[in-house]
C-alpha cells in the first residue's frame, strides 16, 4: 500500500546507533495530517488523495476555502496537497495521519523544494571551468561558445543550453531513504541524510515502491 504524509523540516543532527556508530539524521516534524477530500477516476479521471497539514488562524482563510474546509468537515489547516495514489478511496474525509504510518529501517522518498539562490553563472549552476586566469586573457569566468556559426545566418543556440540563470528553488525529490527514528509523543521522524529545502519548508514523505508494483 501506498503510503505518504505531510511534515516541516527542523534541521538535521546526528544521533548514535547501538553499535556507537554516528549517524546523520534530518528531523522532520510531520504526522497529524488530516485527509481533506479524495480524486476519484469517475469523478476527475484521476486517483489522488488531498492531505492538509500546519495550523492556521481563521482570519487568514479564504472563504472558498472555508467551504472546502466545511464541507469536508475539518479544522482549517495552512497546507493542503494532492498526492496521486492508485488506492485514494481507501482514505476518508477526516481521517487522521500520523506518524506511526511508517516505521524504522523502511525506505521512503522526499519531495521538496529545494533553496533558491538567486542569479548564478555557468561555473556556480553548472560547475564549468574558468577560462585563463593571466592577465592577458579576455574570458575568465564567462561562458565560451554556446552555438554553431553557420553561414546564412543559420546558427541558433538549442533549447536546454547550460546557461547564466536562476539557481535552485525548484522541485526536487531524493529517492530511497532510510527512516531511522519515529517518535510518536513529538510526531517526529528522523531521516538518514539530507532531504531538500530550507529548514521549516514543507516536504512531502511517501514511501518507497518498487517498479512494477
Amino acid at each position: 500500500m501506498a503510503k505518504s504524509i505531510l511534515g516541516k523540516k527542523l534541521g538535521m543532527t546526528q544521533i548514535f546507533t547501538e553499535e556507537g556508530k554516528v549517524v546523520p539524521v534530518t528531523v522532520v516534524e510531520a504526522g497529524q495530517c488530516v485527509v481533506v477530500g479524495n480524486k476519484t477516476v469517475e469523478n476527475d479521471g484521476y486517483n489522488a488523495v488531498q492531505l492538509g497539514f500546519g495550523a492556521v488562524k481563521d482570519k487568514n482563510v479564504t472563504k472558498p476555502m472555508q467551504g472546502v474546509f466545511a464541507k469536508a468537515g475539518v479544522t482549517p489547516v495552512k497546507f493542503i496537497r494532492e498526492i496521486r495514489l492508485a488506492d485514494a478511496s481507501e482514505f476518508t474525509a477526516g481521517q487522521i495521519i500520523g506518524v506511526d504510518t511508517f516505521a524504522a529501517g523502511e525506505m521512503v522518498d522526499v519531495v521538496g523544494t529545494a533553496k533558491g539562490k538567486g542569479f548564478a553563472g555557468g561555473i556556480k549552476r553548472h560547475n564549468f571551468a574558468r577560462g585563463p586566469m593571466g592577465h592577458g586573457s579576455k574570458s575568465h569566468r564567462e561562458p565560451g561558445s554556446i552555438g554553431p556559426r553557420m553561414s546564412g545566418g543559420g546558427g541558433k543556440v538549442f533549447k536546454g543550453k547550460k546557461l547564466p540563470g536562476q539557481m535552485g528553488g525548484q522541485r526536487v525529490t531524493i529517492q530511497r531513504l532510510s527512516v531511522v527514528r519515529i517518535d510518536t509523543e513529538r510526531n517526529l521522524i528522523l531521516i538518514k541524510g539530507a532531504i531538500p529545502g530550507p529548514k521549516k519548508g514543507l516536504v512531502i514523505i511517501k514511501n518507497t515502491v518498487k517498479p512494477g508494483k
